[in-house]
């Protein structure tokens, strides 16, 4: 009888977890590729000054990675949405800013690093460049975002270095 129970109640177990996988839209190991960013953060430049706070949700039954932007002063806010492509099969970004201004990427992760570029544009001097992010998860729980603007696949610019600390 004692078998019997056992039997039933792990052949209960096993239905129930398909059943919440079948569910699950977003669960697959590319989905939570950029969840090393979740979480409220204290960012600060390359030297050290105070760059911003930044909060960083899974939103959507955790398909979409929804980041919220203060800068130290307050004055410069931004929003982005982040989600796993499956038709693509990579990562996209859309930021938007009180500024007017928007930025589209795309990208996946390698290693410890989320990568996400932008497609060439042509820059007032006639140049065309792109814009390469670069998140690291460190070791120590940090996250470092590098954003470097290309020129020919060369850096011709590092427009943010910010290291991303957990709020406490």
């Amino acid at each position: 009888m004692r078998t019997l129970f056992t039997s039933i109640f792990l052949l209960a177990s096993v239905n129930l977890m398909l059943a919440q996988q079948e569910n699950c839209g977003c669960c697959t190991e590319d989905h939570t590729a950029f969840d090393f960013w979740v979480g409220s953060w204290t960012v600060t430049n390359a030297d050290g000054t105070a760059a911003g706070q930044n909060t960083i949700e899974k939103i959507e039954n955790g398909c979409v990675l929804k980041e919220s932007w203060k800068s130290a002063k307050g004055q410069f806010t931004g929003s982005s949405m982040n989600f796993f492509n499956k038709q693509s099969g990579s990562w996209e970004q859309l930021w938007i800013d009180n500024q007017g201004s928007h930025l589209k990427l795309k990208g996946n992760r390698k290693g410890n690093q989320m990568i996400l570029s932008s497609d060439e544009f042509t820059h007032t001097d006639g140049k065309t460049y792109v814009n390469r992010i670069t998140w690291t998860m460190n070791e120590d729980g940090t996250v470092r975002q590098l954003w470097e603007v290309l020129h020919q696949g060369e850096v011709a610019n590092v427009a943010f270095d910010g290291l991303y600390k957990r709020a406490k």
